[in-house]
């Protein structure tokens, strides 16, 4: 059975989505079992669910403006820091949190810990392509600065959770670049493309260029966690806004548009889809003892669900033992 921590408290719309999303994952999959912290007498407002489930109340909870390690530090009773404490001492095998991001990060570090021989976990998450199949993307914001150990050291994570995760036999691994010629970039980027490079392991094709993300040019992509955090906000933004601006024109466009908006209406949900981040799930802690995933704030039941099959997942290839034995044996 595969043990699975939530903080029911955090997200915008909290605890409601959080629960509805647990009813319906608990219905979906019979070798889950959910632990909610959270306030219980509304935890239970929502929760129809009743078996595999289960409560640990608190009434304290980190706030989205609270400062992140301030808040572990003193909030200790908060239902993230429970959530994260279950899986440290063995109660639970993975921690789901739509809350304060830096709070979760904050907790990954301080309380789950990280795996021997990474330096810094970055934030991974599955973006759409126009293609449908997607790419992982890391650092989306875990270390505004980083060296290009650091880099290197996320494209062998991403490989491994595109292998076992997304089931890519062979990740096509790309730098982020301003450039494709290997000459391009700054130190850093220089640096860490010659790591790449040298690296046998690793299918890495080279620099890739921001315009070309989405259309599937490579499997895992490589930043730092400044840039990956814009380009994240970027694709989400322009995806909305597509969406936005294609409803407002069909609503403007009087009836011929609204028959052609309705003969289109396969085809407009298949670029809807193709668009929806919120199915591919959250954001993985990566290089953390064990899986730490941040759905995003505005999560709904629907992205609740998708995050809690994407830790199922990972639970059941094992990519965080994995790659708990690949770092091992490098260093050594």
């Amino acid at each position: 059975m595969k043990r699975i921590a939530i903080d029911a408290m955090g997200g915008d719309h909290a605890p409601k989505a959080v629960v509805e999303g647990v009813n319906q994952a608990l219905a979906s999959y019979n070798d889950i079992e959910i632990i909610l912290y959270g306030d219980e007498t509304k935890i239970r407002e929502h929760l129809t669910a009743t078996e595999r489930v289960s409560i640990v109340h608190t009434d304290e909870k980190i706030n989205s403006d609270d400062e992140p390690a301030k808040a572990i530090r003193q909030k200790k009773q908060a239902s993230m820091v429970l959530a994260a404490k279950a899986v440290k001492d063995g109660e639970a095998d993975a921690v789901l949190s739509a809350g304060n991001t830096g709070a979760l990060l904050a907790a990954g570090l301080f309380v789950v810990g990280r795996i021997k021989g990474i330096d810094r976990p970055g934030l991974l998450s599955t973006l759409p392509s126009m293609g449908g199949q997607g790419f992982d993307m890391l650092d989306l914001g875990a270390n505004a600065e980083s060296t290009a150990k650091y880099l290197h050291q996320y494209a062998i994570l991403g490989s491994f959770y595109a292998k076992n995760v997304r089931g890519v036999a062979n990740p096509r691994i790309g730098l982020l670049n301003n450039g494709t010629e290997a000459s391009k970039g700054d130190p850093l980027r220089k640096e860490t493309y010659q790591l790449l490079s040298e690296d046998s392991t690793l299918n890495f094709i080279g620099n890739i260029e921001a315009r070309e993300l989405l259309n599937g040019v490579a499997d895992v992509v490589v930043t730092d966690g400044f840039t990956g955090n814009a380009v994240l906000k970027t694709v989400e933004g322009t995806a909305l806004s597509i969406m936005g601006q294609l409803k407002s024109s069909i609503n403007a466009g009087g009836l011929r548009a609204k028959l052609g908006a309705l003969l289109l209406k396969p085809s407009l949900m298949t670029l809807k889809q193709t668009l929806d981040y919120s199915d591919a799930g959250g954001a993985v802690l990566f290089g953390l003892k064990a899986p730490v995933v941040k759905a995003h704030g505005s999560s709904d039941a629907k992205s609740i669900v998708s995050t809690i099959r994407q830790i199922r997942t990972m639970l059941e290839t094992d990519v965080v033992g994995q790659s708990v034995q690949e770092f091992s044996r490098i260093e050594e």
